[in-house]
């Protein structure tokens, strides 16, 4: 599994249209020779976060495990509803699996429609965790460009965010209008046609760690409630920390998590191993005490161990 993460965040990364078949255009536009030079001098694998981190790989790996309870090597649409504590909207979740686009040329169609793989599962992944690169933001705009003009209009962008008002109001949040986060979001983008969207206004250097957030709020209710929340103090840190992109930054955070949640659980099996233990201690120690009163008292135990 570890080489099909690499394989497939190369074919993300590298091959941006999404063919199946990196030219050798592509790998000269890209830094896909930089990372083979680079792995191949350095000892610490993890410290190569493009393309082969092993880190990355187990974040990605966990991620779709905790999801794919059946074991059946496929998440289907209300696995995919649970990621992020279920963060995402039925509507884009379908969306993903009806027009998302899929690793190494496939493409959505009646055979698949109905789960995602492993693979189509790092594009999800690596799109979701980080909106702020050329990629990401295609695959989302894909999504929400639901008639396929190319152009993102009011009325897509208000028929995806009434779900998410629903969802406010179940969870009892403060209500944003459609009209008001619009609003925000435009001033943010300054996109070039008032009327609508299109991939290139998210892509403008100005803008390229704010546009995400148009997305989150379309369909992320969590994130998009952080974002309203947003410290501007952490903001700066985060503009100033070691990270050089959102999925590394995230990938680092949730690896943690995973190395802590592990350790508890052997700590965990070590305290109940300790208490077998005892408890065999204990009925070994009733049993000696009958063979004593057989035999005077001589008889001996064997360690547990």
């Amino acid at each position: 599994k570890y080489a099909v993460t690499v394989i497939t965040r190369i074919f993300y990364s590298v091959n941006k249209c999404h063919s199946g078949r990196i030219t050798l255009r592509q790998v000269r536009r890209s830094d896909l020779l930089d990372a083979f030079f680079l792995v191949d001098a350095e000892e610490d694998i993890n410290k190569v976060t493009r393309y082969f981190s092993y880190e990355h790989f187990y974040v990605l790996y966990c991620r779709f495990w905790e999801l794919d309870h059946d074991r059946d090597y496929r998440i289907t649409r209300e696995d995919l509803l649970k990621y992020g504590d279920h963060s995402l909207s039925h509507m884009i979740v379908d969306r993903i699996f009806d027009a998302a686009p899929r690793p190494f040329g496939s493409a959505p169609d009646d055979n698949n429609k109905d789960y995602l793989s492993y693979e189509d599962f790092i594009f999800f992944m690596l799109s979701e965790e980080d909106k702020s690169n050329e990629v990401s933001v295609r695959y989302w705009f894909n999504c929400l460009d639901v008639d396929g003009d190319q152009r993102l209009n009011n009325m897509e962008m208000r028929s995806f965010y009434a779900v998410q008002l629903h969802r406010m109001q179940c969870m009892n949040h403060e209500i944003v209008p459609f009209e008001d986060m619009l609003c925000q979001m435009m001033d943010m983008i300054k996109p070039q046609h008032s009327d609508y969207l299109v991939a290139e206004d998210f892509l403008q250097p100005e803008c390229a760690q704010v546009s995400g957030a148009l997305f989150d709020a379309l369909f992320n209710l969590n994130k998009y409630l952080m974002f309203e929340q947003r410290d501007p103090f952490v903001e700066r840190q985060k503009r100033e920390d070691e990270f050089e992109t959102d999925w590394d930054r995230f990938a680092c955070i949730d690896y943690n998590r995973l190395a802590m949640e592990e350790e508890a659980r052997e700590e965990e099996a070590m305290e109940i191993d300790w208490v077998t233990v005892d408890e065999d201690d204990d009925g070994d120690d009733d049993v000696i005490e009958g063979e004593d009163l057989a035999t005077g008292g001589n008889a001996s135990s064997e360690a547990p161990f």
